[in-house]
This record gives structure tokens, sequence and C-alpha cells, in this order.
């Protein structure tokens, strides 16, 4: 056997599941079809992820928080909702919550990194975690007593359980015969980072506008010039993206401060833009003989709610201590028990959400005459009913 555990996928969900494992007597394989380099040094790709206050606790726990510059995490203090051209909000205040912000902010390429470092830091004390990248797998399979990776070249691999960790639209996945619910939006999101006159006093945005939606992250000033920052959300058609993704940095600037009407004053354009397809996943099963899934191979949210990587994070320490108590007790930690088990609590910890944030963008992204009424409805009646707004708050704080 060439390791206890092997995981498909070197992203941040499959390095944090690797650094929760390490130091408990397991051999761990991280396999990844991207270079070293590539996972060690990752590139700016547009993406804050929103992190709840249990995402910070764990991310703590696993040692990724002290790998990232305390400038570079931004205080999520407060949100609010709009809809169509009105002034209007749905308000979600921090106090509503149980903390002095909702959550945190901070870039993907910089979770990624600390991720990567947190491992390295792991296996420098226990040496228990092997990284294979520039890897490709051909094949999976498992039967009652092992599991099996293939590796493009002949490569073979044999362990007690395979995960996968490899993206929403996990080949590895696919190679264990689980189907997928899938749901194209027909959209796609531009993501970048623009400054802006006016603060954004920590407040994140979510506007639901009439042919588009946009979301507004709170970042931390520029640590040289002080102007405010916002990572700049923008979710439209496939060929308007296009479009956008084409202007010139002057043009798309300008083009952005008419999208959000002037509400932050003049915006300009400080990264460059990442385009990506809208499309969430859920699995018919989290598991299978000697499988599991994690992160967005277990869960591909539509990004409205922000729980993307959250979710992941919950999948890590749900499924690690399955896996670590079993290890402990003696016990087989491929056990289709134990892996029933992860399914079951994964799912009740992901699914209610998933389908609420279905049912949220079918209303809100609706153009006909009646559905922009009833969100108007909605919005005012929410902004005036503080139990909802309470249940809201403690859903973006990841609070119990």
């Amino acid at each position: 056997m060439n390791a206890d555990v092997i995981i498909v996928g070197a992203g941040p969900s499959g390095l944090c599941l690797a650094r929760a494992l390490s130091g408990q007597g397991l051999g761990i394989t991280l396999i990844e079809k991207q270079s070293l380099q590539e996972i060690s040094e990752p590139s700016f790709d547009g993406r804050e992820i929103a992190l709840t206050q249990e995402s910070a606790r764990l991310m703590k726990e696993l040692g990724l928080w002290s790998n990232i510059e305390p400038h570079a995490i931004s205080q999520l203090r407060d949100a609010k909702i709009l809809n169509g051209h009105s002034n209007f909000s749905m308000n979600i205040p921090h106090q509503l919550g149980r903390h002095q912000e909702l959550g945190w902010l901070i870039s993907n390429h910089l979770i990624r990194e600390a991720a990567f470092k947190s491992v390295q830091q792991a296996n420098n004390e226990h040496h228990d975690i092997t990284i294979l990248t520039d890897q490709k797998v051909t094949n999976v399979s498992a039967n009652n007593e092992i599991a099996v990776v293939n590796l493009e070249g002949g490569i073979e691999l044999k362990a007690q359980l395979i995960i996968a960790a490899d993206s929403r639209f996990s080949d590895t996945r696919r190679m264990m015969g689980i189907a997928a619910e899938m749901h194209d939006f027909g959209k796609n999101m531009l993501v970048c980072c623009m400054s802006h006159e006016k603060p954004h006093e920590h407040i994140a945005w979510e506007w639901f506008d009439y042919g588009q939606t946009l979301a507004l992250l709170p970042m931390n000033p520029d640590p040289v010039t002080g102007e405010y920052r916002s990572s700049v959300v923008i979710t439209v058609g496939s060929h308007e993206i296009k479009l956008l993704m084409e202007k010139s940095a002057e043009e798309f600037s300008q083009e952005v401060t008419k999208r959000f009407m002037s509400r932050l004053g003049i915006m300009r354009l400080i990264s460059t833009r990442h385009s990506y397809p809208l499309v969430s996943v859920y699995p018919k099963n989290l598991v299978a003989s000697r499988f599991a899934t994690i992160g967005d191979a277990a869960v591909g949210m539509h990004p409205v709610t922000a729980h993307g990587f959250n979710f992941g994070l919950l999948g890590v320490n749900t499924l690690s201590r399955e896996i670590i108590h079993a290890k402990q007790a003696g016990l087989d930690i491929g056990d289709t028990k134990l892996l029933l088990r992860y399914q079951r609590k994964h799912r009740a910890q992901t699914r209610p959400l998933f389908l609420i944030t279905r049912l949220i963008t079918d209303i809100y992204t609706k153009e006909s005459h009646p559905a922009k009424l009833l969100r108007k409805l909605l919005i005012h009646a929410g902004e005036n009913l503080r139990p909802l707004k309470r249940v809201i708050a403690l859903s973006l704080s990841g609070s119990k």
C-alpha cells in the first residue's frame, strides 16, 4: 500500500484536509495536475473569499491564519441587499450576530498560498505528506479491501481511502460513477479589484439590479496610497462579460462606475480581470466505496451567499474528525459506515442553504414585471423582519 489516504486535488480544501490529517499516524498522498510552483505561489485570480467566523476559527486551528499578512485580512462588518434602481436596502448589521463583524475577506490566492505553507510546516514536523505535482489521474477504482488511483505514465497507487478535492467538475467523482445535479445559470461572473472615492464602511453589497447582479466585497485601504478598495463581482450573460473583458482599463472603470450608479463615486480598475461560468453542482452522493468528496467536488455553490469555501472547510473538519477517530480506535478509515456518517452530516450542513440559494437566485434574477414587484416587496418586508435578519446574520457569520 502506497498511502493510507490519497487526496486528488491540491486546492485549498485538499491542502486543508492533508494538514488536518497530518500527525495522526497516517500516510497522506496529495495528487495535483498543476506544477509545484503553481500551487506554492498561486497567482491572483480575482476571487475574494468571504469567510464566516467558524471558517476563521478553523483556519487558525489549521495554521493558515498566521500565514497571511494581517493587512490582507479585511473586516466584513455588515451586509446589505439592494434591488433594482432603488436606494432602499435590506440591512444586515453585525449586532444581530455574536461578533464585532459578520466575517472576513481574504484573496483566494492568499488562502491557497497559506494552505500550502501550512502543509509544508506540518510535513516538516511529521514527515507524513507526499505531494505529487504535474500528475494526471487516469482512473480510480475501489472494492471492499482497497482503493486504487492510476496516474498517466502507468503509475498505480493504493490506499485505504481516496478523497476527491478536484473542483465542482470533478473528474475523479465521475470516474467513481457518481452523478451530480448541475444547474447552469447561463451567465458568467467577472471579478476584479477596484478603488473608489467614497468609503464602503466595511459593508458588503449584494445588488440584484435589473439585467445584472452586482456584488461588492469591502477590502482594506491600499497600504501605500490609502485608497478605498473593494472586490467587485458583475454577473451578466457571457457575451456581455466578453465585451467588458475587452474594454480598456479606462473604459471599464467608467462602465463600472456607471453600473454602480456612482454610489461609491468614481471607480478605477486596479487589478486584472477574471471571468468564471456560473454553474452550481450538488452530487447525488458524496461518498462511494472507499471514496469521499470534499470542497467544490462535494458542493459547488452559487456565489451569491458566499459559502463555497466555508462549506469546504466544514467538510474538511467533519471528514477529518471521522477519519482521525477511526484511526485512534484502530478501525478501518475507509469503512462504509464512517463515510455514510460524513455524508449525512455534510448534507445536513449544506443542502438546505444550497436549495435556498437556488430559490433566491430564481426570484431575484427574473426580469418580468411581477417578479420585479415581488422582489421589491420582499426587500421591504425583510428590512422590517428582525428575526429573519438575525437568521441571515447568523448564517453569514457561520454561527449556530
